[in-house]
């Protein structure tokens, strides 16, 4: 079916470049639905952050685009299109697949009145919901993502960020972070268990209000580069690993502009 363009759709030259990385569609049965019009109705969630139900009727029905992102976010999909898209970004840009430092730090965002697990207060922002812990290497693309409750502590929530990183990066040796990553033994804990070192990036003494600390900025670029995603405005979902599959799949609709723009 024709149907209107909308700008979170794919250009043929990124649906080439996505669709040998999603699953194969079955031989038996009913003829499945486009794949890349699912593809374009879950981009299309995520850019413009409406409800499932609230897709366009010119896109497949909402709970045949729902369904499939379910299926693949349990099957591990989109973690591996995102990883397999990340490394063509590196390497376009004249880097190696996978990173030898990377840069830590979270994000706390309100949720709804939506029930769910991982939710709590963060006293020290004020906002009650969830927390984002990222880690991305020094492009800014992120290499793991953890979302669990506002009210877990900095430390506590790197802990479950960092294990993430072990089987994936063997040449990974820095990480770099603010210095609330320096308490409670993290650093050590980072050390003895992984062999990496966990390095504090302090603010300058004496400065008042804001200020560009080296390496920190790169992930806090990731999380302004997030916020052009709607759905990310709030924490919406009712299971913290939707939500971890969303922040993957914004950043899949980034990398295949980038790869098919030039643009590193």
């Amino acid at each position: 079916m024709c149907r209107k363009h909308y700008p979170s759709d794919l250009t043929d030259k990124q649906w080439q470049m996505i669709r040998p990385l999603l699953p194969k569609p079955a031989k038996r049965g009913r003829k499945p639905t486009d794949p890349r019009e699912i593809l374009d109705a879950i981009m299309y969630v995520v850019r413009t952050g409406c409800q499932w139900r609230a897709l366009p009727h010119d896109f497949p029905p909402w709970k045949t685009v729902y369904n499939t992102f379910w299926r693949w976010r349990k099957a591990g999909v989109w973690e591996r299109v995102h990883d397999k898209l990340r490394e063509q970004v590196r390497q376009s840009a004249g880097k190696k697949k996978t990173p030898t430092a990377a840069i830590l730090d979270s994000q706390s965002v309100k949720t709804t009145e939506v029930g769910g697990a991982e939710r709590g207060y963060d006293a020290g922002k004020k906002v009650a919901g969830r927390k984002r812990h990222l880690v991305v290497d020094t492009l800014g693309l992120v290499l793991a993502v953890v979302v669990h409750a506002a009210s877990v502590q900095d430390h506590q929530g790197a802990r479950r960020v960092v294990a993430k990183l072990k089987e994936k990066y063997k040449r990974l040796k820095v990480i770099f972070a603010d210095s609330a990553y320096g308490r409670n033994k993290l650093p050590e804990w980072i050390r003895t268990t992984f062999g990496w070192i966990l390095q504090t990036v302090l603010r300058p003494v004496g400065v008042k209000g804001f200020v560009v600390l080296p390496k920190r900025w790169i992930v806090e670029r990731t999380f302004g580069w997030l916020g052009r995603y709607r759905r990310h405005s709030k924490d919406y979902e009712r299971n913290p690993a939707t939500s971890e599959a969303m922040i993957q799949i914004s950043m899949i609709h980034l990398m295949l502009r980038r790869l098919t723009t030039g643009h590193t």
